[in-house]
């Protein structure tokens, strides 16, 4: 007997589509970008840069947030480019904020792809595992919060895999958009400012110093803020007590 309910196979190449298109855009996109999302790049076309943000200012806005959410959310090449851009066009402050939108956005883009593609089976598996898988599990939801800042304000692992395994453990989307949009602060910040001062920069020919955010009286303040956000699962640790 003949039935329209849709197949297991085929609820799973729909949730699948998703994570096809973001890959397929992916793969197009560092072909395409390569070569014009880079630091000459940007130093050949400043003049132009410039022109059309004096007199475009609200346009220009609008049109580098769209583009950095989408290299974000599709892991375009030039993400380090974008953000000195955003420093170099709109100064430290609102640039830093104009950068945080931009990534904030894309990074929940790939997110809410992944949670709807393959997030929820990940996570029914991962709950429905036994022994170290399930405890690893367990220990992130139980420190989600010092988890996710973490991963953010250390960029152990890489931007991308941050936006795509909390959608696998199944972070909650308001837990996972705070914490990405506080926990890149920091390092946005510190790159941003390098952007605004792109000009002098160009004009003495150099390229910028982006180990600027391992020097110690930057490092240091962020090293404090990783202890922070290590400081509940210390705390948890030594009580034994779960976080709330």
């Amino acid at each position: 007997m003949m039935t329209d309910q849709p197949t297991q196979d085929q609820k799973k190449s729909t949730h699948l589509l998703p994570l096809a298109l973001f890959a397929a855009v992916t793969v197009i996109g560092i072909i395409a970008l390569r070569d014009h999302l880079s630091f000459q790049a940007l130093a050949a076309n400043r003049e132009a840069l410039i022109a059309f943000r004096d007199a475009n200012y609200g346009l220009s806005v609008a049109a580098f947030v769209l583009i950095y959410a989408l290299a974000v959310a599709f892991s375009l090449p030039g993400a380090t480019i974008l953000t000195l851009t955003g420093g170099f066009l709109f100064a430290t402050f609102p640039g830093a904020l104009f950068n945080v939108i931009g990534a904030t956005v894309g990074a929940t883009g790939i997110f809410l792809a992944a949670r709807w593609g393959l997030g929820d089976y990940l996570g029914a598996k991962l709950e429905s595992s036994d022994g170290k898988i399930k405890a690893i599990k367990d220990g992130i939801d139980e420190n989600q919060w010092s988890m996710l800042f973490l991963m953010r304000l250390v960029p152990v692992v890489p931007f991308f895999v941050a936006n795509l395994l909390p959608a696998f453990l199944e972070v909650p989307l308001r837990r996972y958009v705070i914490s990405t949009f506080v926990g890149i602060i920091p390092g946005a910040v510190v790159y941003t400012s390098v952007g605004a001062g792109l000009g002098e920069v160009f004009a003495q020919g150099e390229t910028p110093n982006l180990g600027v955010i391992f020097e110690p009286h930057i490092l240091l303040p962020i090293l404090g803020l990783c202890a922070l956000a290590a400081l509940p699962m210390l705390i948890k640790s030594v009580t034994g007590k779960k976080g709330i």
